[in-house]
């Protein structure tokens, strides 16, 4: 088939394509297909054979796109994408820190932010996101659906939920964790096999908890065609929600887990037979020779589905430094196929995370996704460590700091430790291997003594 060419504002009539999904499968290259292909270095009719196929997805709202996104694509043969949780708690309630967060995503180099807040009208801060940012934007609806709705959770009906799902759609958000696989099935599975930790996700917990108390099936699951109408309709990735994730090593990989991805990738296939963008999320805790499997089984079971993973991390004590632990698992798990790393920060387990925690976890999260891509092949992944190598050898800092990960602060710490030799570090100073072999190249006699 032969591609032919759309521009995103061109209006749609009925029964016509809607969501990149849907221009994908008619053989049409989008505008935001053309500019994933720019940013990863790929051929645009290779970018849209993966959304027509379901291999990539491009969470691109259409309300957010007329107002600045920046589309990028999660999915085989693209660079890992990283995202950035932030939002306020019942507890710690100043949208200006969230703000500073936002500014930190954005600097800092993350693709994607999603708003947690659950606590309270959140709509303005998320309608406020969606203008200012040109990253991706995810919510879960669950978490907003007791504060937006006024009622306590097992007052919750079926039309509540469907209507926060909408709210968040037409608010342009452009990915919904939805927790639709926890249906009474999972659940029995669940209880029969038990696990130390139960379950850990919160979106999943709260479904658990309604289900249980009115003894009804998992709204999301019973009215899954709805929610995908919706999605439909803003062209809304749905990130299917792994309530069972394990919270704990014991847990991994278990038949509460694995019971649940088998329903995602059945709502898979339902999501992209109505043309819905999908992604799957993962894990969670998992030890280290676990993690390649996990991937493994997720690609098989959702049929290749992009992988959105929390780490994973894999240790369980890792507290106060889990944006390492988180790393470790996240650079495994992408490099096994694993499409999106979302982020954890040393706050972990511990509290809501500051500006700081933010910033760690963000490069911890970014190091783990550029370690896979190198592994990965991705194209042009190497080239800037290629950079990096080449200008440490002529030891030309300022070089070095346009290639680091994180400019400033590398910049600021070498800074603050000045060389009495000249450009060198605090680290060798005059016996710096690198100046040593530059000086013998250049034909100058080396006297460390007489230095």
């Amino acid at each position: 088939m032969t591609a032919s060419s759309h521009t995103d504002s061109t209006p749609t009539t009925a029964g016509a394509p809607v969501t990149q999904l849907d221009f994908a499968r008619a053989g049409i290259i989008t505008d935001a297909m053309r500019a994933v292909a720019a940013r990863e270095h790929r051929d645009p009719e290779f970018i849209r054979e993966g959304v027509a196929a379901g291999r990539i997805a491009i969470p691109a709202n259409i309300r957010h796109l007329a107002q600045g996104l920046e589309p990028r694509g999660v999915g085989a043969g693209l660079s890992t994408k990283v995202n950035v949780n932030l939002g306020i708690s019942g507890d710690v309630a100043n949208a200006d820190v969230e703000w500073e967060k936002v500014a930190t995503a954005e600097k800092f180099g993350a693709d994607a932010i999603m708003d947690l807040s659950n606590s309270g009208k959140t709509r303005f801060f998320r309608q406020e996101l969606v203008q200012k940012t040109p990253l991706m934007v995810g919510t879960v609806p669950m978490y907003d659906a007791i504060g937006y709705m006024e009622k306590p959770l097992v007052k919750l009906t079926a039309e509540d939920l469907l209507a926060t799902v909408r709210a968040h759609a037409e608010d342009g958000v452009d990915f919904l964790t939805i927790h639709c696989g926890i249906n009474r099935s999972v659940i029995k599975t669940f209880k029969e096999t038990g696990r130390l930790m139960n379950i850990v996700s919160r979106g999943g917990s709260l479904l658990f908890g309604w289900m249980e108390v009115t003894g009804n099936e998992n709204p999301f699951f019973e009215f899954y065609d709805e929610v995908l109408k919706i999605c439909h309709e803003f062209d809304v990735t749905i990130s299917l929600g792994d309530s069972c994730r394990p919270g704990c090593l014991f847990d991994a990989n278990d038949a509460a887990e694995t019971a649940e991805m088998i329903e995602l990738g059945k709502l898979t296939r339902r999501a992209w037979d109505a043309g819905v963008q999908v992604m799957i999320e993962g894990p969670g805790h998992m030890p280290i020779n676990e993690i390649e499997a996990n991937v493994r089984l997720e690609k098989s079971l959702c049929h290749g589905a992009p992988y959105y993973v929390l780490g994973p991390l894999v240790t369980d004590l890792g507290v106060g430094y889990d944006h390492i632990t988180a790393a470790i698992g996240g650079a495994i798990s992408a490099s096994a196929g694993a499409d999106f790393l979302c982020y954890v920060t040393p706050a972990e387990h511990l509290c809501l995370p500051d500006a700081k925690d933010v910033l760690d976890g963000l490069i911890a999260t970014r190091i783990a996704a550029h370690a896979a891509d190198i592994a990965k092949g991705v194209p042009g992944a190497r080239e800037a460590d290629d950079r990096m190598g080449d200008a440490r050898r002529r030891l030309a800092w300022d070089e070095m700091w346009r290639y680091a990960l994180d400019p400033v602060t590398s910049k600021a710490r070498y800074e603050a430790s000045p060389a009495s030799t000249e450009g060198t570090c605090t680290m060798c100073g005059k016996m710096c291997a690198v100046r040593t072999v530059n000086k013998i190249f250049e034909g100058t006699t080396i006297d460390l003594d007489a230095e």
